[in-house]
């Protein structure tokens, strides 16, 4: 028996979810699994449907039969393969404690990907890639050549098929066009601190103030820089005996972590963008095994 998801978005409207799962029933597929969302404030509404096709039912023929339930409330919709991997492009600069952290949930099987290559403008990380028997690809940035760049980058996501960027601490600003042709499938993570410390050494700066809570923030990627909507966050508490560089250690460990689940998240279908917001379903108790972070 085949597992797909079903993501929808549409307009509020009495009837909605009656009428998928109703669809689903007359074609032979058991819900598993079911996340809802009413946008009060929107009206927008948002559903996600996990479930089992028992008689056996390709996934173009339900795509097919679902078109009539989805022309009448207007919906915008896909239909997953549960099994199928996402292809994901990493890409990294000189800090490499998230890019690790994926290479690792990846290797133990806890972040369900295919890793289609890693980028970076650096060779810091060429080994520890190649090692890992993934395609490195450096791409030098500059002032002067940055058009250039990102162009060859644009080929390289033609070429690999890649559904999904991740910006793991790469340092390089992407272009307004990029962000647009990539809209909803660049994730990126960034430190979290209040007040806010820009520049170099933000961790220093946060030590040197006094801050009491250090985070993180994995958020879609869009041309306001660090603004896009937002996928995941966490943060840890910090005392005063602990050093700047204690700092660094533990914003590195839960940059990390809040990055893996925002990708997680994503590439279970869970996201959902809602304006410069996002609907982020949480996975459910009887599908954790299947999506376990590890």
């Amino acid at each position: 028996m085949t597992s797909y998801v079903l993501t929808v978005s549409c307009r509020s409207s009495r009837g909605i979810v009656a009428a998928i799962s109703g669809y689903l029933a007359n074609e032979g597929c058991n819900i598993v699994d079911s996340s809802q969302f009413d946008d009060l404030d929107t009206g927008q509404f948002f559903m996600r449907v996990s479930f089992i096709s028992e008689q056996g039912a390709s996934q173009a023929a339900l795509e097919k039969g679902f078109v009539a339930v989805a022309d009448a409330f207007a919906m915008q919709w896909n239909l997953h393969d549960a099994a199928k991997r996402e292809k994901v492009l990493l890409m990294v600069s000189r800090f490499g404690h998230c890019l690790n952290d994926l290479l690792y949930r990846w290797k133990i099987g806890a972040l369900p990907i295919d890793i289609v290559g890693v980028v970076s403008n650096h060779f810091e990380y060429q080994k520890v890639v190649v090692n890992h028997d993934i395609p490195f690809h450096h791409i030098k940035v500059t002032k002067e050549n940055k058009p250039q760049a990102e162009a060859q980058l644009l080929e390289l996501v033609e070429q690999t098929g890649t559904e999904l960027i991740v910006l793991a601490r790469y340092m390089q600003v992407l272009s307004d066009s990029l962000c647009k042709k990539m809209s909803g499938r660049i994730i990126n993570i960034h430190h979290s601190f209040l007040p806010s410390f820009k520049g170099a050494n933000p961790y220093k700066q946060a030590f040197e103030r006094g801050v009491k809570l250090i985070g993180a923030t994995a958020h879609y990627v869009t041309a306001d820089l660090d603004e896009g909507p937002i996928i995941e966050q966490d943060v840890a508490r910090i005392t005063h005996a602990q050093s700047a560089e204690d700092y660094v250690s533990i914003g590195r460990d839960v940059e990390s972590q809040v990055l893996a689940r925002a990708i997680h998240a994503h590439i279970h279908h869970r996201t959902f963008i809602n304006g410069n917001r996002t609907v982020v379903f949480p996975a459910s108790p009887g599908s954790y095994a299947s999506e376990r972070m590890g």
